[in-house]
């Protein structure tokens, strides 16, 4: 093949691709309910099947609390199960939202279409152990004096009384980087406090292998990626990882081919 006939193909074989990616791109939707986020986090986590707050395995929706030495506080049958928590609790954005004083979070969901992006994002989605959930409530997070106990060997600290959360280290630096996040992509108000928190943890627990490909999982089901934990290539996600292997394949099969051939040579493996 000449180097100009070589130079059409990669030119035909490049304004294809990037038409697909485009297509691909725009089809790329985030969840748009609560329900519709919690199935697809079950994906985004399957890799690494661990709860947030205490570290156990779990399998479908039930922990293995000896997997991670947890003993239940109060109520065992709701230890023993999996649920989807918001790290900035649903409760701190409806009440920020007008929607929230006429009818609460189902109004909100239901009548906000800011709120119920926020409730659906799956950055803000961790699978936690059900009674650690519900006993966190919509507490904050921060700093306390008080030793882990509570949940046997779970790092966890809730104090009920001061009605704040100190959650272990290795997860300081997520929540951080998900306080962040949400605040600034729905225009959440933050306490000054707060943010010297988030900021100190930000810097104290820098980001992690796993926290990186979570962030790219997720992209790939909403389209963007969390800018505090790292970029994203929207290019491995899904069919457009496929498309740059069709390329590879179309530029080694049409190699010495007329270019008039060429067209059918990629049409042909985009149907396989």
């Amino acid at each position: 093949m000449s180097n100009s006939a070589a130079k059409k193909l990669l030119a035909l074989v490049s304004l294809l691709v990037s038409a697909l990616l485009a297509i691909v791109f725009t089809d790329i939707q985030p969840p748009a309910t609560f329900q519709d986020a919690k199935q697809l986090a079950w994906e985004v986590h399957a890799d690494n099947p661990r709860t947030f707050y205490c570290g156990c395995r779990y399998q479908g929706n039930r922990v293995d609390l000896a997997s991670c030495g947890y003993q239940p506080r109060k109520n065992r049958q709701r230890a023993s199960r999996v649920e989807w928590e918001h790290v900035v609790p649903a409760w701190v954005i409806g009440h920020q939202r007008q929607c929230w004083k006429q009818g609460g979070r189902d109004r909100c969901s239901a009548n906000d279409p800011l709120f119920a992006r926020a409730e659906a994002d799956l950055h803000n989605l961790m699978p936690a152990i059900g009674e650690v959930n519900g006993d966190r409530s919509n507490y904050p997070f921060g700093m306390l004096d008080a030793k882990p106990h509570q949940y046997g060997q779970c790092q966890v600290v809730v104090d009920f009384a001061a009605r704040k959360v100190m959650p272990r280290e290795e997860i300081r630096g997520v929540i951080a980087r998900t306080y962040l996040y949400m605040h600034e992509r729905y225009q959440l108000r933050m306490s000054k406090q707060d943010r010297q928190l988030y900021g100190a943890w930000d810097r104290m627990y820098p980001v992690t292998e796993q926290e990186r490909r979570r962030n790219q999982a997720i992209a790939c089901r909403m389209g963007w990626g969390n800018p505090h934990v790292s970029s994203v290539d929207l290019g491995q996600c899904g069919i457009a990882s496929q498309l740059r292997g069709v390329v590879a394949s179309a530029l080694g099969a049409a190699k010495g081919l007329p270019l008039e051939q060429v067209g059918e040579v990629v049409l042909g493996l985009l149907r396989r």
